[in-house]
């Protein structure tokens, strides 16, 4: 998803992360800056990010947002890939740059969430440039080989999708872990519960969303998406066979 931002009195930009970029980079707070326009498409945003600098008065940019998409350069070694960017401000340029992809003798390399999570976790400044960085080829391909073995074949959905966004805009995948999602995952067991014995119908759905919510937060921290942990329940269940007993499906025993 890409954002279109305005600072008042300052700027309009487009960022694939609020948080990172115009939070922690620029230094403004949420309450400092308002979202004017969201979209995946990047070349309507990219269309309205020039006409709403046009339209407030601010500079405009020379190139469209989305002929920078793909700028960052990325030497490439049999050994590592260097970013020529500063380990400090690596993860805006990578959040910008989502869907890039590059070869490398251990494969091809792309781009995403969860790819952009290791290399942060990895990423060393270069001892002859400060102004550069790397990551091993050959750790990234064993990384990027086992999140994918069982990527669901299935497009991402957009509520999922948007929820991730909203999780990596609040820094929850940079700051937060799974131990605290699982705490959370049994607060929100708790509500439902609570829910059910009440018999309140609005409760019942806040709380089921709630949990859904902490489980794709919690699967995406675990390197894989919930549509994945989905698809792969169903393919071992929709095989199932038995009966209901007593208000409740027992699988026959093989």
């Amino acid at each position: 998803m890409y954002y279109l931002y305005h600072i008042p009195g300052k700027k309009i930009g487009v960022t694939r992360n609020l948080n990172n970029r115009v939070t922690l980079i620029q230094g403004y707070n949420p309450s400092e800056y308002e979202v004017l326009d969201q979209s995946d498409d990047i070349d309507y945003i990219s269309d309205k990010e020039i006409e709403l600098q046009k339209s407030y008065g601010y500079k405009v940019d020379r190139k469209l947002y989305k002929n920078l998409f793909n700028k960052m350069k990325i030497n490439v070694t049999e050994q590592t890939s260097t970013f020529a960017i500063p380990l400090n401000k690596l993860r805006g340029h990578l959040m910008d740059n989502i869907g890039m992809s590059w070869n490398t003798s251990h494969g091809s390399f792309k781009l995403d969430l969860q790819t952009i999570h290791w290399i942060m976790d990895n990423a060393k400044m270069s001892m002859y440039n400060d102004l550069r960085c790397y990551i091993y080829n050959k750790a990234f391909a064993e990384y990027f080989k086992a999140t994918r073995e069982f990527k669901c074949e299935k497009k991402p959905l957009k509520i999922f999708e948007q929820i991730r966004d909203w999780a990596q805009d609040r820094g929850l995948y940079d700051h937060g872990d799974v131990n605290t999602q699982y705490i959370k995952l049994q607060e929100e067991a708790g509500e439902l519960a609570k829910a059910l014995l009440k018999d309140d119908q609005p409760e019942v759905i806040d709380a089921i969303g709630d949990m859904v919510v902490v489980l794709t937060n919690l699967a995406h921290q675990r390197g894989v998406h919930i549509e994945t942990c989905i698809n792969t329940a169903y393919q071992v269940i929709n095989k199932r066979t038995g009966k209901m007993i007593n208000g409740t499906f027992v699988k026959d025993e093989k």
